[in-house]
């Protein structure tokens, strides 16, 4: 499943669902535009996970779940706890994310 943030709500999501990933952004990043149909694509390859695009700008509640200062940021959530996250713009570095921490 795939969402993208239309309200800072992103401790909500994470709180109702077993695993979540997290593309953190900003319409002015480049790295994130490059990235987004890439987290799309790992987004439709695992069903058993819920991937989230979060505006880092927009959504500053959301983004503290991560302590996010660097963009794009990469996050992944279990239980409700964070597992780790990863600052890139290399499609491989993300998948083996989170396979790493899944």
């Amino acid at each position: 499943m795939l969402l993208e943030l239309d309200q800072d709500n992103l401790a909500e999501v994470v709180a109702q669902n077993k695993t979540v990933v997290v593309q953190y952004s900003a319409s002015w990043c480049g790295n994130c535009r490059i990235m987004k149909p890439k987290f799309k694509k790992e987004a439709s390859l695992r069903d058993e996970f819920t991937f989230v695009l979060a505006d880092a700008e927009k959504f500053p509640e959301s983004r503290k779940l991560a302590q996010v200062d660097n963009l794009p940021t990469f996050a992944l959530f279990t239980d409700g706890e964070l597992k780790g996250q990863v600052q890139t713009n290399k499609y491989d570095v993300l998948k083996s994310f989170i396979e790493e921490n899944s």
